[in-house]
């Protein structure tokens, strides 16, 4: 086998996305990366980040970037609100979050913004969201990325945060509803949630 075969051979066993480290385990040497991004096999996305030219086209690859960057972070704030279209803006960074008390990544491109939410209840409302066909990453569902706009409207802005509450509660049936309810209680803000809520409402 000829050594553009071999190269060919081994990209083949990765995944459509993925990071140095797995190259190296598959045989992919960093000269071989370089190779192969100079001759349009793969693209780089992010420091590390590698994926498939002959990959699915998908909207979302910042967000397949940093989550293979930050593998533990979820996506929170606009980046979620965006995904849930619960906002018409186009956020100009992915917006994370991690443990408070954890690593906090240092990412440049694609731009990233980092918070750290406290541990305890850092996992209260993630679940798996399709950005490309077949990957996944961590985000934060609609509930709780519009309990926590509202909890941090002081960084988010008042005008968004009251926007993507609105929009939550006209599209949402009463098993949203409870669910925004039960989780604005186990975050503590409830008191912040309730009176704007009501107000949507009358």
């Amino acid at each position: 086998m000829d050594a553009s075969g071999r190269l060919e051979s081994r990209l083949s066993a990765l995944p459509p996305t993925f990071t140095t480290a797995q190259a190296r385990r598959a045989g992919l040497a960093s000269r071989d990366l370089a190779t192969l991004v100079a001759d349009g096999e793969i693209e780089e996305l992010s420091r590390g980040v590698y994926r498939l030219a002959s990959a699915p086209e998908a909207a979302h690859l910042d967000l397949v970037a940093v989550a293979r960057r930050a593998p533990s972070a979820v996506v929170c704030g606009e980046s979620a609100l965006a995904l849930h279209d619960l906002i018409d803006d186009v956020p100009s960074a992915v917006h994370i979050a991690v443990p408070r008390g954890s690593h906090r990544p240092k990412i440049s491109y694609p731009p990233t913004v980092v918070s750290q939410y406290a541990a305890e209840t850092f996992m209260i409302g993630v679940e798996p969201f399709e950005v490309a066909p077949g990957e996944t990453v961590q985000v934060y569902g609609r509930a709780r990325s519009v309990v926590d706009a509202m909890r941090l409207r002081h960084q988010v802005g008042d005008s968004l945060a009251l926007s993507a509450l609105g929009r939550f509660l006209r599209t949402a049936g009463p098993g949203p509803v409870a669910e925004l309810t039960r989780i604005a209680r186990e975050l503590d803000a409830l008191a912040t949630i309730r009176p704007s809520v009501q107000a949507v409402l009358a």
